[in-house]
């Protein structure tokens, strides 16, 4: 892959992605991936200190949870299904261009010391966004909310299996349709949710 355009920090963060989804993070080198890179080994040490801080940084850098602060910041319209779809399309987009640091945090190969706790930090700030927003929707007699964080997960929950179904080519239920799946979800919990 071609990382020239970009600055030595991302051209890394991208190279330790590509490369650590298709071979594992121990099936790949440091010096691999300031190669692949185009930088020194040198360079990765002095940006990141460690493969592990690679990692993480790459994480922090390029998954969804700023992205979701903004959306729920300054681009819902406080209707209730055109929300939630609205969230549903923005975090399968972010997802989807994720993709392979997702296949890396759902690997059951890398057992880092806190890495797992660090992969969590984006789902659960989702989550809190979610359940405020509900909490502000019920406020607003547009939405009733038995228990907002639960209800917040399920939906979650549901947009991330549809995920790993769509990761994993359809092959688990086939036939089904990420935007149908992503239409007809977000009208249920509306239709559920409606005072």
């Amino acid at each position: 892959m071609d990382y020239s355009h970009l600055g030595s920090r991302d051209r890394l963060l991208l190279a330790a992605i590509h490369l650590i989804a298709e071979r594992g993070y121990h099936g790949v080198t440091t010096q691999e991936i300031a190669s692949a890179a185009g930088l020194s080994e040198k360079t990765l040490f002095r940006h990141f200190g460690t493969k592990q801080n690679l990692l993480e940084s790459a994480f922090d850098r390029y998954h969804y949870a700023e992205e979701m602060r903004l959306l729920f910041k300054e681009k819902l319209v406080g209707d209730l299904e055109k929300d939630l779809l609205s969230i549903s399309k923005t975090y399968h987009e972010i997802m989807n261009r994720n993709r392979k640091l997702i296949q890396i945090s759902i690997k059951d190969e890398v057992q880092l010391p806190g890495f797992k706790e660090r992969t969590m930090h984006h789902p659960l700030q989702l989550l809190d966004f979610l359940a405020n927003y509900l909490v502000e929707m019920e406020k607003k007699g547009k939405a009733v909310c038995a228990d907002p964080k639960l209800q917040a997960f399920t939906f979650m929950m549901s947009q991330f299996g549809a995920f790993v179904n769509d990761l994993e080519a359809g092959r688990n239920y086939p036939g089904i349709e990420l935007e149908s799946f992503m239409q007809e979800s977000t009208k249920l919990f509306a239709k559920a949710l409606a005072p």
